[in-house]
C-alpha cells in the first residue's frame, strides 16, 4: 500500500505511507480528515485490490456513511469511469476493489465474519466502545490489514482517546491535525475560526483545535448516560411499557429544520429531520400528523414563534381525516409545573420546581437527564428503578450520532434568581454549535404536562 497518491493534504502525506496496524487521525474540525481519507482510499483502490470496510457506531441509511465523500473524490480525481458505483456499493471495474458500508451497532455481529479486509475505516470515532474494539481488532486477520481511525476528540474518559492517545498500542501510528494545516480552506471559513477564537478561547481549543474537555460535569445530560439508553430496553429485559408520543420542533427562519421523534412508551423509536421553512409548516405538520396517526399518538410542539400556528393545522387535520389526535403545546418559557412540590419528594429538605427551575425548558430537560442517569445506573450497576423513571433509544433509529451530541452537549447555566436554565440557542450558537433540534423534539416527546380540560373536538390545546 506504500505508493505514492493524488495531491490531497501534503501534511498527511507521511501519516498515510508509514507502515502501520492502526491509524489514528484526530483534531478538530475543518482539518481535512475524513476528506484526505476518503482521497487515498480511492488511490488505493485503482492501484490495486483492497476490500475496504467503511464504518461508523450508527448507520442506518447508506446516506449517513463515508459514501458520499468516496463519490465526491472520485469525480474529483476525474475517475468517475472506472466505478461502478450504485444505491449501496462502490467497486473498481479493473483491480476489482471494493468499498462496503456498516454500522457497528447494528451489525457487529455481521462484521465478524466478514473475510478478507484490507481496511477498516471507522470514521466518527469517537462513539467506538472498547467490547466492539474488541470484536473488530481479530476480525481483520489478512496480513498487511490496517484500521484507520479518525475522530474529532470530545472527552478524555472516551475509550478511543484512552486507548489510542493516551496509551497508544505498537504499531500504532497517529496524527494530531488542524485546520491551520489545512491548505485548501477558503478565507470565509478562516474568519469564522478566527471569531471563535476572540470570542471563547476555551470553545475554540474544543472546537478547533481537538482539544479533549477534562469532564462533561457541566453539561445537562453526560453523554456516558445517553450511550447507556441505547437500546437499554433490550439490555434490561424491559417492555416499552403504554402511551405513544410525537414531539415535534417547528423549525425557525434560515438554515433550521424540522424535527420529530416518537416515544413508544419509554423508547424513542423513530427519529426524523426535514426542511421546511415558514411557508411549509402546513406540509410539515401533516408530516408529524401522519405519524401520530400511524403510531396513534399524542403530538407535543414547539408553539414558539413559527409553532403558534401549527395547532390549527392539527385540528384541521383531525376534521380532514376524521380522527382526534391530541396535540399539545410546548413553551419553553413558561413556568414550571405544580411550583410547590420537591423537585426530589423523597428528601423534605430538597428546594421546590419553583425555587429550582427557571422554565419549563430547565425542567423538563433535568427530569429526562434523571430517566438517563437512571438508565446508567440500570445498565452498569445493576441498580432498580421504575419502569417509567427509565428512557431507552432504539439502535434503529435514523441520525443517532448526532442525537447523541445534541442531547449531551447543552450546558447547565442560572437566571438571575441562581434557579437553573438550559444553555440558549443563541449561547450555543456562540459556542458554534447548530440549533439542536433532534434533541429539542427528543425531550419535548418526554416533557411533563399538564391536564387541561378536551375541547368540543376532542382535542387537547394546552400549556405542559
Amino acid at each position: 500500500m506504500q505508493a505514492n497518491r493524488p495531491t490531497l493534504n501534503p501534511a498527511l502525506q507521511s501519516f498515510w505511507l508509514t507502515p502501520a496496524r492502526n491509524r489514528v487521525l484526530y483534531g478538530g474540525r475543518s482539518s481535512s480528515k475524513s476528506w484526505d481519507a476518503a482521497g487515498f482510499a480511492v488511490f488505493l483502490a485503482t492501484k490495486c485490490k483492497i476490500r475496504v470496510l467503511c464504518a461508523r457506531q450508527f448507520q442506518n441509511k447508506i446516506a449517513e456513511s463515508v459514501y458520499t465523500l468516496l463519490k465526491i473524490q472520485i469525480d474529483r480525481f476525474g475517475l468517475r469511469d472506472q466505478f461502478t458505483i450504485t444505491d449501496n456499493s462502490i467497486r473498481h471495474n479493473r483491480t476489482g476493489s471494493e468499498f462496503l458500508f456498516y454500522g457497528l451497532w447494528r451489525h457487529i455481529d455481521e462484521i465478524k465474519s466478514l473475510e478478507g479486509i484490507d481496511i477498516c475505516w471507522i470514521e466518527e470515532a469517537h462513539n467506538l466502545t472498547e467490547e466492539q474494539w474488541e470484536i473488530l481488532e481479530p476480525t481483520l486477520r489478512k496480513e498487511g490489514s490496517q484500521f484507520w481511525i479518525l475522530f474529532n476528540p470530545r472527552l478524555v474518559t472516551d475509550f478511543v482517546w484512552r486507548r489510542f492517545i493516551a496509551n497508544t498500542p505498537p504499531r500504532t501510528v497517529k496524527r494530531h491535525i488542524n485546520f491551520n494545516e489545512n491548505p485548501f480552506l477558503s478565507q470565509t471559513i478562516l474568519d469564522v475560526i478566527e471569531a471563535k477564537r476572540a470570542e471563547d478561547e476555551e470553545d475554540f481549543a474544543h472546537i478547533y483545535l481537538g482539544q479533549p474537555r477534562e469532564d462533561d460535569d457541566a453539561v445537562v445530560i453526560k453523554r456516558s448516560w445517553v450511550m447507556a439508553a441505547i437500546n437499554a430496553c433490550g439490555k434490561l429485559g424491559l417492555s416499552k411499557g403504554p402511551g405513544r408520543r410525537v414531539g415535534f420542533d417547528v423549525a425557525d427562519s434560515g438554515d433550521d429544520k424540522n424535527a420529530l421523534t416518537l416515544m413508544e412508551g419509554i423508547e424513542a423509536s423513530r427519529i426524523e429531520e426535514w426542511k421546511g421553512g415558514e411557508d411549509e409548516l402546513l406540509k410539515s405538520a401533516g408530516r408529524v400528523h401522519a405519524v401520530a396517526r400511524e403510531a396513534r399518538a399524542v403530538i407535543d410542539y414547539d408553539s414558539i414563534g413559527v409553532g403558534a400556528f401549527a395547532g390549527s393545522h392539527f385540528q384541521a387535520l383531525n376534521g380532514q381525516f376524521k380522527t382526534t389526535i391530541e396535540y399539545h403545546r410546548f413553551n419553553a418559557s413558561d413556568g414550571v409545573i405544580s411550583p410547590g412540590e420537591r423537585i426530589d419528594p423523597q428528601d423534605k429538605g430538597s428546594p421546590t420546581n419553583g425555587d429550582y427551575y427557571a422554565n419549563l425548558k430547565a425542567q423538563t430537560w433535568w427530569l429526562v437527564a434523571k430517566r438517563f442517569r437512571n438508565t446508567f445506573n440500570a445498565v452498569t450497576k445493576g441498580m432498580s428503578y421504575p419502569v417509567e423513571d427509565l428512557i431507552s433509544i432504539s439502535p434503529d433509529c435514523d441520525h443517532l450520532d448526532r442525537l447523541i451530541d445534541e442531547l449531551s452537549t447543552p450546558r447547565r447555566d442560572f437566571d438571575n434568581a441562581g434557579r437553573v436554565k438550559v444553555e440558549s440557542k443563541k449561547d450555543l450558537g456562540k459556542r458554534d454549535i447548530a440549533s439542536p433540534n433532534l434533541a429539542d423534539s427528543f425531550v419535548m416527546a418526554n416533557a411533563p404536562r399538564r391536564k387541561q380540560p378536551k375541547t368540543s373536538t376532542g382535542t387537547i390545546k394546552g400549556f405542559y
